[in-house]
């Protein structure tokens, strides 16, 4: 079995998903990371290329993460199947994500926050709940660039660099993701800007 070295806040996988790899050439946390990322460049490319007038619905996040992540895993566009070190238990996921798509519609229709205010809540909430085995943070970062596109506001910037990879920037981040975990969003608005 392959064991790959995990960067800070990453969820490890438990091996029953580790058996979902598909390219079989992949032995190092680097070739993973170069091998999902050409993934989820063409997943970037899907999701950018068309409108989506059902973004907020429990069937284009499934669909943007297959996108994401098809050639990768297996279990990609699924929800996960196991218990992880962050998110509630894993039989409930579909459940929470639908009160999170509800909040959202509501807020968006409703301007319940400022368009940063309101993607970075969702984001946050996205990253918390933890509905697919592995690539959350990045789905959720994109889920979170399509919506403010669809809101007209600029793009977010997400400190500058690549937040795949141990970095004071990812650092940075996974801090501003744990003060809004205790209810301060401020960190996060300021680094989705940074």
């Amino acid at each position: 079995m392959k064991h790959f070295e995990y960067a800070l806040g990453a969820t490890p996988l438990d091996p029953d998903e580790m058996e979902g790899l598909i390219p079989a050439h992949i032995t190092t946390q680097g070739e993973l990371n170069e091998w999902e990322q050409q993934n989820i460049a063409a997943g970037m490319m899907w999701a950018y290329g068309r409108k989506h007038p059902h973004l907020l619905s429990e069937d284009f996040l499934v669909k943007l993460h297959k996108k994401m992540l098809a050639q990768t895993w297996r279990w990609a566009g699924t929800f996960r199947r196991s218990d992880k070190n962050i998110g509630p238990a894993w039989h409930v996921v579909p459940i929470q994500l639908r009160q999170l798509l509800d909040d959202v519609r509501y807020q968006v229709e409703h301007q319940s926050y400022a368009p940063d205010e309101l993607v970075a809540r969702f984001h946050h909430r996205l990253v918390l709940l933890h509905p697919f085995p592995n690539g959350n943070g990045r789905h959720s970062r994109l889920m979170a660039d399509l919506l403010i596109q669809s809101l007209n506001a600029k793009p977010f910037t997400w400190g500058g660099r690549s937040l795949d990879k141990a970095s004071a920037v990812r650092t940075e981040y996974i801090n501003a993701l744990r003060a809004a975990d205790k209810g301060d969003i401020a960190p996060l608005l300021i680094f989705i800007r940074s």
